[in-house]
């Protein structure tokens, strides 16, 4: 009786051990999925002239990108998509900023689309292609004022920019607060509340992933330094970055700032969802501030 109650006490250590470790292998393979690039050609666009162009960012990587310019321009507006996406998802942003005489630029992130990169830092690496963004801005328009709209990851981009970025307006949109709370929401959506408890499993492999700590990922610290006039865009149904959080992410943020509300928008385009009430709020918006 005793070994058999030795033999069985090993099983059942023998399976928690299993499980514990089970489980930490599949932790670091979602987390490997979720930090791949995602590089792809993306075709350019056959009915919405644009320039071919690429910069080097201090990410290490190439960036590719589309420029469209129209006849006459008074200012220049960066379009930064969210992750896993790619330039071609803001055609339609562009289309109507150039319609409005804006000079648009258009760019894959590293490990995105075109531009080349092993791995997906969620704004870390990202930014400093934003401070590229601006410097090829700056250097192919002289004395123009620019604007940048970022998207989810591209708005997190804007807010870890460092140094600040020199520009003169900022559009964020579904702009997460922390990567440990954009983490607990997204396994929330999959697994529950009580999922929430797992978040360390993925974001303590930030380190190794990205290279940085997950402290390097907090938009609402880094936006209370950003004096830039700033204009915030947050859906009421969103679940990858919640109502509450975009509010308290606005509260944080350094004056001069809007916000603007999308009734029962999810973490989706604000163009597709309200594209009067979308394209009004971006062009009296850049109107203000690029002059």
């Amino acid at each position: 009786m005793i070994r058999l109650l030795q033999r069985q006490r090993k099983w059942v250590l023998g399976i928690l051990a299993g499980s514990f470790f089970g489980g930490l292998l599949a932790a670091w393979i979602v987390g490997g999925a979720l930090c791949a690039a995602t590089n792809h050609p993306v075709p350019t666009p056959k009915d919405f002239p644009v320039e071919t162009v690429s910069f080097s960012s201090e990410s290490g990587s190439t960036i590719s990108g589309w420029l469209a310019v129209p006849a006459t321009n008074h200012g220049v507006v960066i379009l930064q998509h969210g992750l896993r996406a790619d330039k071609s998802t803001l055609v339609d942003h562009a289309r109507f900023l150039t319609a409005a005489g804006y000079a648009v630029l258009l760019f894959d992130f590293q490990a995105h689309g075109e531009s080349p990169g092993s791995v997906i830092t969620f704004g870390f690496l990202e930014s400093r292609d934003a401070q590229a963004a601006v410097a090829f801005c700056k250097k192919r328009f002289p004395g123009q004022p620019i604007g940048v709209i970022g998207i989810s990851m591209g708005a997190a981009a804007i807010a870890l920019a460092q140094p600040r970025l020199d520009v003169q307006a900022l559009v964020l949109e579904m702009v997460y607060p922390d990567v440990v709370t954009a983490t607990k929401d997204r396994i929330e959506m999959r697994l529950g509340s009580l999922g929430r408890c797992l978040s360390p499993l993925l974001t303590s492999q930030i380190p190794f992933r990205a290279g940085c700590l997950p402290e390097a990922l907090s938009s609402i610290d880094a936006v209370k330094k950003i004096t830039v006039p700033k204009l915030f865009m947050a859906g009421t149904a969103d679940h990858e970055t919640k109502f509450a959080e975009a509010q308290n992410i606005f509260t944080s943020a350094a004056e001069p700032k809007t916000l603007v509300v999308f009734e029962g928008a999810r973490h989706q385009d604000y163009l597709q969802f309200d594209s009067v009430k979308y394209q009004a709020t971006i062009l009296n918006f850049l109107a203000a501030n690029l002059k």
